[in-house]
């Protein structure tokens, strides 16, 4: 059965905080509490930051984000795609194109022209997508790319 995708709901948001703490912040110090917080802030906001699920039979195995404000960003740019993060058992199977079609939809239909994102293992993956690559820059001592795409 093919995953769903699906705004994010309460239910949602401890699974995909631990899912996203393994993925993103294993070595940082942010805590489960303040990640589910900042989903929470997400989901309870104004419309236009959005948190999106994929789910498989009901339970959620993937999210992505879009967000005004990246963390720590040295670039002055908005808005952001971020936090992509599928289980493992479900990557490969289009669930991340998946979440980032339906991040990039939600902008278009909010009148955004250009979304951005930070990566630094997945240039291959978002360039098959239509993302294209606009600088490499060095972030707390590793190599990091910010990539754009025009929905327009």
């Amino acid at each position: 059965m093919w995953p769903t995708i699906e705004a994010m709901a309460e239910d949602d948001v401890e699974p995909m905080a631990r899912l996203r703490l393994k993925a993103f912040f294993e070595s940082a110090d942010r805590t489960l509490d303040e990640d589910m917080a900042g989903l929470r802030g997400l989901i309870a906001g104004d419309g236009f930051e959005a948190a999106f699920v994929a789910r498989d039979r009901g339970r959620p195995v993937g999210s992505c984000l879009l967000v005004r404000d990246e963390i720590s960003s040295p670039h002055d740019l908005t808005p952001w795609l971020a936090g992509l993060v599928v289980e493992e058992a479900y990557r490969s199977g289009g669930v991340g194109t998946a979440l980032v079609g339906t991040v990039e939809a939600h902008a278009a239909t909010a009148g955004v022209g250009t979304l951005y994102l930070y990566t630094w293992q997945a240039r291959g993956f978002y360039e098959a997508l239509g993302w294209s690559a606009v600088e490499t820059f060095d972030q707390d001592g590793a190599p990091m790319l910010l990539m754009s795409k025009s929905l327009l």
